[in-house]
């Protein structure tokens, strides 16, 4: 075949990609096993909802993590590189009852879609590995793990808050609520109080906390804001008593400094003094409406903050132990249960909600923290004051520094015996009921008897019923299948009634990659000798909308399976890259803004090596993508160069040594210098920030370098050697990105070998060396010469040429030279 020949050769993108998927599915040639000879090396991305098909944010999230696995395979490490499906939830719900099937088969079908979507992208995946979390096999081990937790006091049972649908008689997730009503059938949703499991994650508060500073591989940002969700707060914890009752209320504060500015209090609707506040109390009927009216509309709201904040006056006071002030208490909509004590000492002078609570309520406000040189006078403030100051009207404590004030208040406190030091955390523990089908049942027991039992290990798994009684759809809550609850007691024996939540989807999420270390062990949830060879997870990919939950819960889940003996790490994950959004038309990709890309049309029309090409091109893994058709195109077109010069050139190639010549000619040295900074180049950027956008870019510049021999007819001055060495190390630079594209030209190039068993190439720091450079001339700042000059030049020689250069000489002659000022390799600045 002629040179000209080759121009028209196209690269055949759908056999050739099939056939390296079959031969790599075939050979299992990304199957892993404990390797004491290599270090270890565990890379993993989020792993997905089954929701039907991948879209673009997936191919690039995956195709991340393969570069990352595919690279460190070359560098010598032993890799895992799992894949599963995150398979419980409530869209597989919602799609089964649409489509009238159990969602069992809408999830699995939808898996083995996608899994073939993963595979047509050339993920190396050890697939032996793959995992189903709605899968029996799995979830039984996490319902072990849920009693051993139970039988450590780290699980436990409580009274919450849920939304009810009187219609359909049943619980709905926040997101099933739609604008204060039931998605399934309009009719408003109420509050009501029920009893949930929860997750003893504030156990773990403070080791949640101080092993952050461990996380020197995670982003800044997504390391602030697990520490701001912690929240973490000292301050005092003080008991005002109530007038008239004996009773006291608890609060907390972090400004003990304003506790002499208190001039009403806030407590939650659910506080337990308010039934004995309301007692013999006028306006006990009132206060109910009230608090009824406030539940439903925290229901109906997706953001509390956008509440109006309300309250109403019970009617009752309290007494400031401080200065023996007469406090009103409120019933506050913006207080919760949940959080702290329940109750909140309102400083209306100094904190902005309760100045506008007070404006509201024409409360009273009393300045007690004054900034230095401000008077601040009550009848004037326009906002409350949050600055730092001086004290005043504060009794034994004015005219100390509010700072100094704060330790010396809380002494006081705790030597009088209403008050102490107290650390509190923003962090609440975590509700996992839930009370609907599709997640892994609770495997616990209530018996009228002997109360709440566990159900025994060997009993397990409780699994989900799939039958379909009589007009139940097949998604009806457990609490609606008396075939699933009506049980025997493990204890007594007798009548017993089986828990019908289920668990957040979110506990499945927090151990699925300890799991894959093990996946098909069968005597514990996991093997210790494989988790403690494999774990932690030495890079973690994923979207930054999990940087809180998923992520914590995950860091407390480790340390629970720690504790349980499981494994013996601190913290799972290592490093963690977060990856932006894909994003069209200045949006992120969606079905209800009508700018999705199909992932199935790109591969079709330019193959998966091309798709993973541009998703890794057009910008840095942790900045938004914006898409660009042409980008597409243009990673086409790319790829194609490379494949027409590689067959036009093959005898040559495959002709070349290894061993390259002593002596080279000036094109010979360019080429060998070019193909060993781009070796650096490449290797740095992955090594350093997985810049492959940047490590591509050098790739193409050593392409430049080579068609450009051959549209110059320098090609037959080149020893083969060079040329070579150039090809094979611009495929093994390539093949993280394009996997199919690289071993199909190695292939070609070797008698059918596989790229795979190769090493990543090494780079030479003599020969990457510039021969010469280009020195920028300014004149005071102003560009007005270059000079080529050798690498290697010293300081007065670049000076002294600077100095005489003939275009310089036009700027300077004549003139007084202050100074001048050499940057080695990049530029000198006369002043004058």
């Amino acid at each position: 075949m002629s040179a000209n020949d080759h121009q028209e050769t196209v690269y055949d993108f759908q056999s050739i990609e099939q056939k390296w998927q079959d031969r790599w599915l075939n050979d299992a040639t990304y199957r892993v096993s404990t390797d004491s000879n290599k270090e270890k090396y565990y890379v993993l991305e989020m792993f997905p909802y089954p929701s039907g098909r991948i879209h673009m944010g997936h191919v690039r999230n995956y195709s991340i993590g393969d570069v990352v696995a595919r690279y460190k395979r070359f560098r010598g490490y032993n890799v895992l590189h799992p894949m599963g499906w995150d398979s419980f939830g409530l869209p597989a719900e919602n799609a089964a009852i649409k489509n009238n099937t159990h969602p069992a088969k809408w999830t699995y079908d939808n898996i083995d879609y996608m899994r073939n979507q993963l595979r047509q992208l050339g993920l190396s995946y050890d697939w032996e590995r793959e995992i189903a979390t709605c899968n029996p096999k799995y979830y039984r081990w996490e319902q072990q793990i849920f009693l051993e937790m139970y039988q450590k006091g780290l699980v436990y049972q409580k009274n919450t808050t849920v939304n009810w649908c009187e219609s359909c008689q049943t619980v709905l997730a926040n997101e099933q609520v739609i604008e204060g009503t039931c998605w399934r059938c309009d009719q408003a949703v109420k509050a009501r109080e029920m009893n949930g499991w929860f997750f003893k994650i504030t156990a773990y508060a403070e080791e949640l906390l101080t092993d952050l500073d461990k996380l020197s591989g995670w982003p800044e940002k997504v390391v602030t804001m697990q520490r701001n969700w912690i929240g973490k707060s000292t301050g005092l914890h003080c008991d005002f008593p109530v007038d008239g009752f004996n009773q006291k209320l608890a609060i907390f504060t972090t400004r003990p400094d304003t506790i002499f500015g208190v001039t009403f209090m806030s407590i939650a609707s659910e506080h337990p003094l308010l039934e004995i506040l309301l007692q013999d109390n006028p306006r006990a009927q009132e206060i109910r409406d009230f608090i009824r009216r406030i539940a439903d509309e925290k229901q109906q709201q997706a953001n509390e903050d956008h509440t109006e904040k309300e309250g109403i006056f019970t009617g009752c006071y309290c007494i400031n132990p401080f200065n023996g002030d007469k406090v009103p208490i409120f019933v506050a909509n913006f207080v919760l249960m949940g959080y702290g004590t329940g109750a909140v000492m309102a400083v209306p002078a100094h904190d902005q909600r309760d100045f506008e609570f007070a404006q509201k309520y024409e409360l009273p406000v009393k300045p007690v923290v004054f900034p230095e040189g401000v008077d601040l006078k009550t009848e004037e403030l326009l906002e409350a004051s949050v600055l730092p100051g001086i004290l005043s009207d504060s009794g034994i404590f004015t005219g100390l520094d509010s700072e100094e004030a704060k330790q010396a208040i809380i002494d006081f406190a705790a030597e009088q015996g209403f008050g102490s030091a107290h650390t509190t955390y923003r962090l609440r523990d975590w509700g996992i009921s839930r009370q609907r089908y599709w997640g892994a049942p609770i495997p616990m027991v209530n018996c009228e008897k002997c109360g709440v039992q566990p159900v025994p290990l060997d009993q397990l798994p409780v699994t989900l019923p799939e039958d379909r009684e009589s007009q139940q759809s097949e998604c009806a809550p457990l609490h609606q299948r008396s075939s699933f609850f009506l049980t025997s007691c493990p204890a007594c024996g007798g009548e017993a009634r089986r828990e019908t939540d289920t668990m957040d989807t979110f506990v499945e999420s927090s151990w699925y990659f300890a799991r894959y270390t093990s996946p098909r062990f069968t005597e514990s949830p996991l093997n210790k000798e494989e988790a403690s060879h494999w774990l932690p997870v030495d890079q973690y990919i994923g979207g930054v909308e999990h940087a809180i939950l998923h992520l914590l819960y995950s860091r407390f889940f480790t340390k629970v399976l720690r504790d349980l003996g499981y494994i013996d790490i601190d913290e799972p994950f290592t490093n963690l890259l977060t990856q932006g959004m894909v994003i069209k038309d200045g949006s992120k990709m969606s079905k209800s803004k009508g700018n999705v890309v199909d992932p199935n049309d790109l591969i079709n029309q330019y193959g998966a090596d091309t798709t993973r090409l541009f998703s890794l091109f057009a910008a840095p893994p942790e900045k938004d993508l914006e898409w660009n058709s042409k980008g597409v195109e243009g990673c086409y077109r790319f790829l194609n160069r490379i494949y027409r010069f590689v067959l036009a050139n093959r005898e040559s190639i495959i002709a070349g040594q290894q061993e390259i010549p002593v002596e080279l000619n000036s094109t010979e040295r360019d080429l060998h210098r070019k193909t060993h900074q781009t070796i650096k180049r490449v290797t740095r950027n992955i090594e350093q920030n997985f810049h492959f956008n940047t490590a591509i870019s050098a790739v193409m510049e050593l392409v430049n370098s080579l068609t450009a021999l051959t549209a110059k007819d320098n090609i037959e001055t080149v020893n083969n050697s060079l040329t070579r060495e150039a090809v094979h190390s611009l495929l093994l630079l390539l093949c993280p990105m394009v996997p199919h594209f690289c071993a199909e030209l190695w292939a070609v190039l070797h008698n059918g070998a596989a790229i795979d068993n190769e090493q990543w190439p090494q780079w030479d720091e003599e020969a990457a060396k510039e021969d010469e450079i280009t020195i920028v001339i300014q004149v005071n700042g102003k560009v007005r010469s270059k000079l080529q000059v050798s690498a290697d030049i010293d300081e007065n020689s670049l000076q002294e040429l600077a100095l005489a250069d003939e275009n310089a000489q036009k700027f300077i002659a004549g003139k007084t030279i202050k100074k001048t000022i050499v940057v080695q390799k990049k530029l000198v600045n006369i002043v004058i």
